[in-house]
């Protein structure tokens, strides 16, 4: 099954429009496939893939991380999703109490990007203090627009969190094979980074995470194929999510979008032979991970597509819909 599976990413690091590519694929009864192929490095040194490299997650980690840690805050009555973030922030737009549109947004508005907040910001570009950085994050003014994808609603969610625990993000505790800052094993390298003036090995890729201090809302998280199939696994059998949190990203808030999640859309980076009840969530760095609640199973594809540069066709993502489809296909066939 992992064999045909694995087939479309196998093409696309043959071809060399990706230099290499691991898949995991995850049952509810814990029954696990795992297949790679190409190269976690190819500047200033080649280095063979092995399943033991971390890849830096990107936008994954919104769904890993910072959804997961809201929910769970929301268990425990400590976050009301309805609520406003100022319950968590009170200093939010502080200089505008009575005009700000930030002040308004509720933490699922920000789980859903059901806000006006643009989709990003080159924020890493206002300065090199990450606790300055948060401030102008909060202070801002930010411009109006349609509601749209924005890594802005999570970097104000990482805040909220920050605020809630007293802690950081990376102080919040994960599973094996996920981790926040230097991963303790070898990584994958993504892109060599014009404002760094180095390959990111090791050291995350977004420059407003690295900016913000390498663990903001939106960024930041590591992970190793391993860790990120235990986290679908507690998805699929209901030990890693309270009965709570799991309605909450299966079930829609704004469009096709969840609590932190997107459902099944036509055209999504899922495929389109999945089922209806499927979750899932990409990153920039080439990575996704997909949840097939009617089928039990679930698959994380993991590239490096962006090293050693983002700008070249790498067709990502032609590569997770095909991929996506390829697994239904063998999955159903078993």
């Amino acid at each position: 099954m992992i064999e045909a599976a694995f087939a479309p990413a196998a093409e696309a690091v043959a071809s060399g429009r990706i230099p290499g590519a691991t898949l995991g694929l995850v049952a509810t009864d814990g029954r696990r496939w795992i297949k790679h192929a190409g190269m976690a490095a190819l500047v200033p040194e080649p280095e063979p893939l092995t399943i033991d490299h971390w890849f830096d997650l990107a936008s994954v980690s919104k769904v890993i991380a910072t959804t997961t840690m809201i929910l769970s805050l929301a268990d425990q009555g400590r976050v009301e999703l309805d609520r406003p973030l100022t319950d968590a922030i009170p200093d939010l737009r502080q200089y505008d109490v009575a005009g700000a549109l930030e002040r308004k947004l509720t933490f699922r508005d920000c789980l859903a990007h059901r806000t006006h907040l643009p989709a990003v910001e080159p924020i890493y570009t206002y300065g090199d203090d990450p606790g300055r950085l948060r401030a102008f994050v909060l202070q801002r003014e930010w411009r109006a627009g349609p509601p749209v994808y924005s890594d802005i609603n999570f970097i104000l969610l990482g805040i909220a969190i920050e605020r809630i625990t007293g802690k950081p993000l990376s102080d919040w505790p994960l599973g094996p094979g996920l981790s926040f800052g230097q991963p303790p094993g070898p990584a994958v390298a993504t892109e060599a980074c014009s404002w760094r003036g180095r390959v990111m090995k090791g050291e995350v890729h977004d420059e407003n995470a690295f900016a913000l201090g390498g663990a903001p809302g939106h960024a930041g998280l590591f992970g190793t194929v391993a860790g990120v199939l235990d986290f679908a696994r507690g998805l699929l059998d209901g030990t890693g999510a309270s009965p709570t949190m799991l309605n909450a990203i299966r079930t829609p808030v704004h469009g096709h979008r969840t609590c932190g999640w997107e459902r099944r859309f036509e055209g999504w980076p899922g495929g389109d032979a999945c089922s209806h009840e499927t979750i899932g969530h990409t990153g920039f760095t080439g990575t996704g991970l997909w949840i097939d609640f009617d089928r039990g199973v679930a698959w994380t594809l993991l590239t490096n597509r962006v090293h050693p540069t983002r700008h070249r066709d790498s067709r990502i993502m032609e590569l997770r819909r095909a991929t996506g489809d390829a697994i239904v296909e063998a999955w159903d066939a078993r």
